[in-house]
């Protein structure tokens, strides 16, 4: 991955280089972080940069620092200012990613949230496929299980709970799979290593509901409103049990950097034909014209990034 150019640190636009925490930083040491990640698209046709949903994706992280106890005056309208501010300092005339972390920024030892600097960065790079296999992935179900609410909350993107995301994408991988699917602590499924999860069975969609420990995906969301006005095909919220998955037409998962990824194959079984589905293809070709500004209808979707 090429370094970034730039960060916001400590409330202004650096060179990279500057942007250096201690080794004895809290976030560091205990990751008492929260991030987000957001793309922006590049359109050819207009000469144009388009950030996807950044106040969707603001609010929620500042609401994942709220649940850290995170005290900001910024609002999601303030931190799209500064991504859109640190893209046109990039220049970038390519698709990016963009990653913006509240940390607890004190260099001290003791665990704790309460009584701590809380800080704010935010870097971008440019950024391409998330999957290399994303119209055919084979996953597996992982033999670890989801984070629970009660433990560390899964719907707030918090940098140590991604433990757990990195252990279930090692194992997979190393494997030979793709990707994996997780259980919750009551055999549902839940998620993907770091993606939201739906299935095609008996011409519905079904996606697991908020309360099954998932992350409440802004990806999850847009396609789910696709879904429902472009396809007429309203998404049902259930739980769905581990065999469900051998047994639907159809999965795809969905996420930032997943985008809308086909799953044709879960621990060696072909998913329906074995090929991705006619649902996922209509809401990957839907999807990726969304997000360069090809469908008039949600524009408001996009924040352009260049004036």
């Amino acid at each position: 991955m090429a370094l970034p150019k730039y960060a916001f640190f400590e409330g202004k636009i650096v060179p990279y280089s500057e942007a250096r925490i201690g080794v004895a930083t809290h976030a560091f040491n205990y990751g008492t972080a929260a991030f987000g990640g957001l793309r922006a698209y590049w359109s050819d046709e207009e000469e144009q940069l388009f950030l996807f949903r950044p106040l969707e994706h603001f609010t929620r992280l500042l609401n994942s620092a709220k649940i850290l106890a995170a005290e900001f005056s910024y609002t999601p309208a303030d931190l799209t200012a500064i991504a859109v501010d640190l893209l046109r300092t990039e220049n970038f005339r390519e698709n990016a990613y963009l990653r913006p972390i509240i940390y607890k920024a004190d260099e001290k030892i003791g665990v704790k949230l309460h009584g701590l600097r809380d800080e704010l960065t935010m870097f971008s790079v440019p950024f391409g496929k998330y999957l290399a296999n994303d119209t055919g992935a084979h996953a597996t179900i992982s033999s670890w299980r989801r984070i629970d609410d009660n433990m560390i909350p899964a719907r707030a993107k918090i940098n140590g709970a991604y433990v757990n995301s990195a252990l279930i994408k090692t194992d997979a991988q190393r494997a030979g799979f793709d990707e994996a699917l997780v259980l919750t602590e009551d055999g549902h499924i839940s998620e993907g290593s770091a993606m939201n999860v739906f299935v095609v069975r008996n011409g519905q969609i079904l996606t697991p509901p908020i309360t099954d420990n998932i992350l409440e995906g802004i990806t999850r969301r847009s396609v789910m409103e696709l879904a429902a006005q472009e396809l007429g095909m309203p998404v049902i919220e259930r739980s769905i049990d581990r065999t469900e998955i051998y047994l639907c037409d159809e999965i795809f998962m969905t996420g930032t950097a997943a985008q809308v990824t086909a799953v044709t194959k879960v621990d060696y079984r072909p998913i329906g034909s074995g090929e991705m589905g006619p649902i996922t293809t209509r809401l990957r070709e839907l999807f990726n014209r969304v997000v360069r500004g090809k469908h008039p209808e949600y524009r408001h979707w996009l924040t352009p990034v260049y004036e």
